[in-house]
């Protein structure tokens, strides 16, 4: 009977810390996952394709001169712009947030695009001036002052002013991503309603958090605040610059 009753109390052990270890794993890889959302976060919209290829439309109208998006591709290179996101959890699961495109990364963006874009221009205008036989030189600076003298402007001002928008309007971008509202997590998705003039809007991403980053990746269906989600990146990273 004695040694009946010791393997029912060793067993009900087992058991427990069977179930005790289910339960901590549990709360340490999904419900504490939940809880590190929450902090302040810096991201990039990834804008490189977008730009190359509304650029390669507009180079291509020039006549024998071929050129491929890898080659606008190279001269575009990194083209971001930031967004800051700040989750603050208030429950399990729950929380605000808060969500900015940051204009001054914005202009730095389009300026970058548009040097990228005048380096291949450039490159397209000394290959029609050696094709042409054009005899005084056709590197850079002199293909430079031939713009500036054509066109009374630098080649960057020039496209800038008479070329195609190579980046969504910040207010587009600020339309799609501006906003405040609160949060739900669970089992991987982030749903944010946004508080945006009593509107339903609301956006659904499947999340990872892994170590200091947070992987948001815009599920189907999900509708902004304009009403868009197609032209835009939907899979971004949140570098989270202090540990939680």
């Amino acid at each position: 009977m004695r040694k009946i009753r010791k393997n029912v109390i060793v067993t009900i052990l087992i058991l427990t810390l069977g179930a005790s270890t289910a339960l901590l794993a549990y709360l340490h890889f999904f419900a504490a996952d939940d809880r590190r959302l929450s902090g302040e976060w810096t991201g990039e919209l990834h804008m490189t394709e977008q730009a190359a290829v509304t650029a390669l439309g507009w180079l291509q109208d020039m006549e024998a001169v071929k050129v491929t998006l890898e080659d606008v591709e190279s001269c575009m290179q990194e083209l971001t712009v930031q967004i800051d996101l700040t989750l603050e959890q208030t429950a399990r699961g729950e929380g605000t947030f808060q969500c900015n495109v940051l204009p001054e990364s914005y202009d730095a963006c389009r300026q970058a695009a548009y040097e990228g874009f005048a380096e291949a221009f450039r490159g397209l205008l000394a290959e029609r001036l050696r094709m042409a036989g054009y005899a005084e030189g056709t590197d850079g600076e002199t293909v430079e002052a031939l713009v500036i003298e054509t066109f009374g402007m630098s080649t960057v001002s020039y496209l800038m002013t008479c070329g195609p928008d190579l980046l969504p309007s910040l207010e587009e971008l600020q339309a799609g991503y501006d906003g405040s509202g609160v949060y739900e997590a669970a089992e991987g998705i982030l749903t944010r309603q946004f508080d945006a003039d009593g509107s339903d809007a609301a956006k659904t991403e499947c999340y990872i958090r892994k170590g200091s980053s947070l992987i948001l990746s815009e599920e189907a269906g999900s509708v902004t605040q304009a009403g868009f989600s197609d032209h835009y990146p939907v899979l971004y990273i949140l570098n989270q610059p202090q540990s939680q």
